[in-house]
């Protein structure tokens, strides 16, 4: 087989297929290659995520998520809508139960209207119960944009458009390093050695690592974190029209337990956030000892936790607990009951963390002369896929560095 290319793209899920289709439409006789390490694309955040388009609420003014949830919302209904994937603009409410909530419901209204987020208004209890009679609140944003997609439909048509255009899709190939040169790049697998003009690594859970392969130090650590949900049992499944969710703490890239419908019919509730004991850990019995003690070790998250380990403490016990998840959505939806959930599964979010414990809240990228590395593409990265896509093929088209 073939091992020369123009291209190799590293990371078989939304972002790395997007970069992928994105570079192909730019420049059709490019030859390309994408390298994923799992038995199918979409395996890890991809398709273990809530599926939601989000509409781009609370992303800061300016900032990369900002500007690329908003475009990349409208690009992603439409690419669900040609290509025949299941997805519905259902509409969200963001609910605040108590007075210390509604500075923050302000706050995130100011940033909709910052950041062009269509149709956002501030609704009143009366209204919310027209729009979601089961959900408590003394006012909520309505969010009429917000919907939800097959993310694992969606990769699938981008991977069967690659491979129907000429592109190389290889799975079950893992990258074990990576060599740049004057010329180009060699790029060694479990599968051979592959050479390139240019690589983009999109590589998730693990996209640190890969750059450190590279040669690039970068002062993030992916640190993982779980989220894990229940299912609202069948005959309860009226509770929520659409999506409920509470006012997250805006010092965390995380959004709070919510309720979200599923394109299968389904209505899912949770994620939490309990630290991982592997990058793939998606349960307690999931543990990698060296990845888990990287974490422990690192200055960044042990910074982090110094700060907020109460809060991690909380995250645990309500992961454990299940009466005290159930009431955490009593404060959105009083009526649910412990027994009307049951659990199901689980994803792993990659939180890029630095050496002085921030935690990055932003899209960030780091490059070489040949290679480009997406270092963090947290929630709404799957909503913003294809305009992520436009940025990194501008990058790479250009060879710009690190920023």
């Amino acid at each position: 087989m073939n091992s020369n290319f123009d291209l190799i793209v590293v990371g078989g899920g939304i972002v790395g297929l997007a970069a992928a289709r994105a570079m192909q439409i730019r420049q059709p006789n490019l030859r390309i290659a994408l390298l994923e390490k799992e038995v199918h694309v979409a395996h890890h955040q991809t398709g273990n995520n809530s599926g939601v388009i989000h509409s781009g609420i609370y992303y800061k003014p300016g900032s990369l998520k900002a500007q690329l949830c908003v475009d990349g919302a409208r690009r992603m209904y439409e690419f669900c809508a040609e290509n025949g994937i299941a997805h519905q603009r259902c509409g969200k409410v963001i609910v605040a139960v108590s007075e210390d909530e509604l500075p923050r419901l302000d706050e995130l209204h100011r940033r909709a209207k910052a950041n062009n987020v269509p149709g956002v208004k501030k609704i009143d209890t009366k209204e919310l119960k027209k729009v979601e009679p089961n959900a408590a609140g003394i006012a909520a944003l309505w969010s009429p944009n917000t919907g939800i997609a097959d993310y694992r439909g969606v990769c699938d048509v981008l991977a069967r458009g690659l491979t129907e255009t000429g592109a190389l899709v290889r799975l079950q190939t893992r990258v074990t390093g990576i060599e740049e040169s004057a010329n180009d790049v060699t790029v060694h697998t479990t599968q051979g050695s592959l050479h390139a003009e240019k690589l983009v690594s999109c590589g998730g859970l693990h996209a640190d690592d890969i750059a450190r392969m590279a040669g690039i130090e970068p002062d993030v650590q992916i640190v993982p974190f779980r989220g894990e949900y229940y299912f609202v049992n069948p005959q309860r499944r009226d509770l929520v029209r659409g999506l409920i969710y509470p006012v997250p703490n805006p010092e965390f890239p995380f959004l709070g337990v919510h309720f979200t419908i599923t394109t299968s019919g389904e209505l899912e509730a949770g994620p939490n956030a309990v630290l991982a004991f592997a990058r793939e850990g998606y349960g307690y019995t999931n543990v990698n000892m060296g990845e888990l003690a990287r974490t422990l070790y690192f200055p960044g998250f042990q910074k982090l936790a110094q700060k907020w380990w109460r809060v991690g403490a909380y995250e645990y016990y309500r992961s454990l607990n299940k009466a005290e998840f159930v009431r955490s959505l009593q404060r959105l939806v009083p009526s649910v009951r412990g027994e009307d959930i049951h659990r199901g599964g689980a994803g792993v979010r990659a939180q890029a963390v630095r050496s002085d414990g921030t935690l990055v809240d932003d899209f960030e990228f780091a490059a070489t002369a040949r290679t480009l590395h997406v270092l963090n593409a947290p929630s709404p990265a799957a909503t913003a896929s294809l305009s992520i896509a436009e940025v990194i093929a501008s990058k790479i088209e250009g060879s710009e560095r690190s920023q």
